[in-house]
């Protein structure tokens, strides 16, 4: 055994990596695929990507009838007894075949990902192309995450993203072996998800007639109309096929602020009555009302939801809900007289109690941003720590699951870099340096109260993302260095990580993703005289 001079690029970085003296086996148009019936899905995913890209067939494997002329062959397996751990796998090249064994049907998926990083950055295209041979180095590669939820958080309220893309956005994902797709459905400017028994909610909620661009006191309009959303049968489509790659959608409906989309298709939601679907970025001042009605209207709401996402959890939001309205309503000062409730926090954390029993009754567990703990936790909650990681402290220490994505090292909207060239720079400096060395883990946590935090995301909020390449721009590299701090164990070398990372760019350029490049944006990825709003 010996250390290669130049060792596989790979990305996130697995546990073990040895190199093998020897002849590199060499993948041809003759190779066939190996798999038991429990990796079928990773044969049929794996043949259909390495076969666009080769444009060989790959079939199943058979027995050759002559030993000697067997050709080369990829074979796939679960076993359950390796020792591998939930999700990990063993991948190992011979002088002649490839062999990757899985604790689990995703451990099998995540080594033919792993497979894929070996061969060249080809490997990636839709279509042959000339290049290198196929050509697999002696590795053995023995693997598993560290979390167990490696997410991301992507809006497609404030700017609609068309299912092809959300589709492709999956298979990044699937590519950075991140397995939560946390899909923000409904904000102020917009709601997304067809629900049958309240039609308006899309043929409403779903337009705006415009939309703010860029951020701050000289922010303007576009005077462009703007909208879309999913039908179920998109969302079925968009669940299966997240499946398919060992990835969990998360939906959220965001209440009880964040509705102002929602009221807009039913005023009597509101405290406010007519409204307009909203136009403008920020925390809005329209919340939901506490009447007997809107609770009815969102279980019933999320009863459908939970019809078309089969995951155990489902987002209710719960963030920046102002409280002015509640203040000033006659209905909200009598539900807060009749339930004991002291204050308006209490009142909010009522409304998401009335939502987290609703849930638990079907099986589901409810999540929500950290301001769900404000007032007091419904019993069942699990809390996405954002605004920093005191949330995330303290509701562990509460004995409740926690997944990490503090502002400050996991908002994708926010700059990267201090440069005037950065388009419409909002929030503080976030680096892919600096999201590769956060920890999500706070370091006052005792073992038994860091055994809550289920893993971390990133969040991908789309205010100034008005389209595909701009979410490009805004998630890649960084989500490429996150994934290494969701998935890989022991201590982080940015030194290190950073050559495998331009390596991993090749990769990326062959998927045709806009990343933002190391040195800074193209000409085109700039936004020139649309302000901003960065923070120091």
């Amino acid at each position: 055994m010996s250390a290669p001079a130049d060792p596989p690029a790979l990305l996130p970085r697995p546990a073990e990596l040895a190199h093998h003296d020897g002849a590199e086996p060499e993948l041809t148009p003759a190779t066939e695929i190996a798999a038991d019936a429990a990796s079928a899905g990773t044969a049929a995913w794996l043949r259909a990507e390495l076969g666009a890209a080769t444009g060989w067939p790959l079939p199943p494997h058979t027995a050759a009838a002559v030993p000697g002329d067997a050709p080369p062959v990829i074979r796939l397996a679960v076993d359950g007894t390796a020792g591998l751990g939930p999700e990990g796998y063993l991948l190992r090249v011979d002088g002649r075949d490839a062999h990757i064994t899985g604790h689990d049907p995703a451990g099998v998926f995540y080594g033919a990902q792993t497979l894929r990083q070996l061969l060249p950055a080809s490997a990636y295209r839709r279509a042959p192309s000339a290049g290198p041979a196929w050509r697999l180095p002696r590795v053995e590669v023995r693997d598993r995450p560290r979390f167990g939820w490696r997410g991301c958080m992507l809006d497609v309220a404030r700017h609609f993203l068309p299912k092809r893309e959300v589709l492709r956005f999956i298979d990044l994902l699937a590519l950075h072996k991140l397995n939560v797709l946390h899909l923000h459905l409904s904000d102020d400017q917009g709601w997304r998800l067809e629900i049958r028994r309240y039609p308006r909610l899309t043929e409403v909620g779903a337009w705006r007639r415009e939309s703010q661009v860029g951020a701050g006191a000289a922010a303007t309009f576009d005077g462009r109309p703007h909208g879309g959303y999913y039908t179920q049968d998109d969302i079925r489509e968009i669940v299966a096929y997240a499946a398919a790659r060992h990835i969990t959608v998360v939906p959220e409906i965001d209440v009880p602020g964040h509705s102002q989309a929602a009221i807009a298709a039913y005023p009597w939601l509101g405290e406010s009555g007519e409204l307009e679907v909203g136009r403008e970025w920020g925390i809005i001042e329209h919340v939901l009302n506490v009447d007997d009605a809107t609770l009815d209207f969102y279980r019933d709401v999320f009863d459908e939801v939970i019809e078309l996402f089969p995951g155990e959890y489902v987002c209710v939001g719960g963030d920046e809900c102002p409280k002015t309205q509640w203040r000033a309503s006659p209905a909200a000062r009598r539900r807060m007289r009749e339930e004991g409730l002291a204050d308006e926090e209490e009142l909010q954390s009522w409304f998401v109690r009335q939502l987290d029993a609703h849930l638990t009754a079907r099986g589901r567990r409810l999540l929500g941003w950290d301001e769900i703990l404000q007032g007091g936790l419904a019993p069942g909650a699990t809390v996405l720590s954002w605004q920093d990681t005191s949330g995330g402290v303290a509701a562990a220490r509460a004995g409740h699951d926690v997944v990490m994505c503090p502002t400050a090292t996991s908002y994708l909207d926010y700059r990267q870099s201090e440069s005037d060239e950065e388009p419409i720079p909002v929030g503080t400096l976030l680096t892919v340096a600096d999201v590769y060395a956060a920890e999500p883990v706070p370091a006052e946590l005792a073992a038994h109260e860091a055994a809550h935090v289920l893993g971390a995301q990133v969040n991908v909020w789309t205010e100034h993302m008005d389209s595909p390449r701009t979410v490009d721009y805004m998630v890649f590299p960084r989500l490429s260095a996150f994934a290494e701090v969701a998935w890989s164990h022991g201590e982080r070398d940015y030194a290190r990580f950073r050559p495998r990372l331009d390596a991993h760019l090749t990769r990326l350029d062959a998927l045709g993703v806009e990343y933002r490049p190391m040195d800074g944006p193209r000409p085109w990825q700039r936004r020139p005289g649309v302000p901003g709003r960065p923070r120091s």
